[in-house]
C-alpha cells in the first residue's frame, strides 16, 4: 500500500502581477475571499484532508502571511477583556490551524518558475510523495479536492493531477491533458499535457487546474530540469514539463475533482470568487440577493425613462 499523504506544499513566491495595482502592497495570497484570505481557504482544505505538515514557500514582501497563520496572544488577551469573545476565539481558531497544519515557511531560492518552489521543499521531504497546491485557487465541494486526489493516489500509488471539465472554446487558457484510458469514477490515465492547445488541437475535454500530488520521480525530473537551466541559464522551470518528462515512461493519471472551482489569480475571476462566496453565506447571501434584485429594478427603470424620452 502507498503510503499516506501528510505532506504538502503551497507555492506562495509569485508576484500577483495580473492583480496590480491591488497587489502592490497586500500580497495575492491575503486577498479575502468571503471573510477569510484566499491562502487559507487553502491551508483549510489541507487540514480537513489530513495533512499535518505544510510548507508555505515564500519571496520578500509576504510577511503578511506568517502574521496571519502566528499566534498574538495579546491581541486575543484584549478582545477578551473587551468582551468580544467571538472575535478572541477566531484569532485563536487560526493560530490553531496553522498548528494543525504544522505550517513552515521557506525562501524561494532558484530559478524563475513554478518548478522551483516545489522542488525547494522537496529537499526536506526525502522520498515522501506530496501535494501541491496553489493558494489563489479555492475549491467548495463536499470532499476535499485535496481528499479526492490522495484518494486516486492510494487507488495508483502513482502522480495525480486534478482535473475538471471544461468549455472545448477555454482551451487556449489551461494545460489540457492527453488521455489514454477511462478508469471510470472521475480516474483517468493521462500520457501528458499540452500547454494552452487551440480547440481544434485540444487533446481532450479536461482542463488541468492546479492541484497535484508529485511523486519522488517527478522531483528527479525538476532537478534535471534545474540542472539544465544553471547550465543554459534559458526558459524556466516547470512543474508541467517535469510531469511531461516522467509521463513519457511511467504512469501519471488525472483525477476529475467533484465541486465548484474558483480562480482568484485575475481581477474578473477574483470578483466571481468573491460573488460566488458572499451569496453562499447564510447572513449574506439574503443581503446580496435583495441588492442585486434593486440594481436589476433600477436599471430597468432607467432604461424605460431612456426610451419614453
Amino acid at each position: 500500500m502507498p503510503a499516506t499523504i501528510r505532506r504538502a506544499v503551497i507555492p506562495a513566491a509569485g508576484l500577483g502581477s495580473r492583480l496590480l495595482p491591488l497587489t502592490k502592497a497586500t500580497p495575492k495570497e491575503m486577498l479575502p475571499v468571503g471573510d477569510k484570505p484566499v491562502i487559507e481557504h487553502t491551508v483549510r482544505e489541507l487540514v480537513a484532508s489530513g495533512i499535518t505538515d505544510i510548507t508555505i514557500v515564500v519571496s520578500g514582501g509576504k510577511s503578511l502571511i506568517q502574521d496571519h497563520f502566528r499566534p498574538n496572544p495579546a491581541l486575543v488577551q484584549q478582545l477578551r477583556a473587551d468582551g468580544k469573545t467571538a472575535y478572541a476565539d477566531a484569532v485563536e481558531e487560526v493560530a490553531e490551524l496553522a498548528r494543525q497544519g504544522h505550517i513552515t515557511y521557506l525562501d524561494q531560492h532558484g530559478p524563475y518558475g513554478n518548478g522551483t518552489p516545489v522542488l525547494n521543499a522537496a529537499r526536506n521531504f526525502g522520498d515522501e510523495p506530496m501535494l501541491v497546491l496553489w493558494p489563489d485557487d479555492v475549491f467548495v465541494a463536499d470532499i476535499p479536492r485535496a481528499q479526492q486526489l490522495i484518494r486516486a493516489y492510494e487507488a495508483t500509488n502513482c502522480p495525480v493531477l486534478a482535473l475538471m471539465p471544461m468549455n472545448p472554446a477555454d482551451s487556449h487558457r489551461y494545460g489540457v491533458p492527453v488521455v489514454k484510458e477511462d478508469l471510470s469514477d472521475g480516474l483517468l490515465r493521462i500520457t501528458g499535457l499540452i500547454e494552452k492547445p487551440a480547440p481544434a488541437d485540444a487533446p481532450s475535454a479536461y482542463a488541468a487546474i492546479g492541484g497535484y500530488v508529485i511523486t519522488p520521480g517527478i522531483i528527479d525530473e525538476l532537478r534535471e530540469q534545474t540542472k539544465r537551466w544553471y547550465e543554459h541559464r534559458e526558459g524556466e522551470v516547470y512543474l508541467t514539463d517535469a510531469i511531461n518528462a516522467y509521463a513519457k515512461e511511467r504512469a501519471v493519471y488525472g483525477q476529475v475533482i467533484q465541486g465548484h472551482w474558483y480562480d482568484t489569480g485575475n481581477p474578473a475571476d477574483y470578483l466571481v470568487a468573491q460573488m460566488a462566496f458572499a451569496l453562499s453565506h447564510p447572513e449574506y447571501g439574503p443581503i446580496l440577493r435583495q441588492l442585486a434584485r434593486s440594481l436589476d429594478e433600477g436599471a430597468g427603470q432607467a432604461d424605460t425613462s431612456s426610451v419614453s424620452a
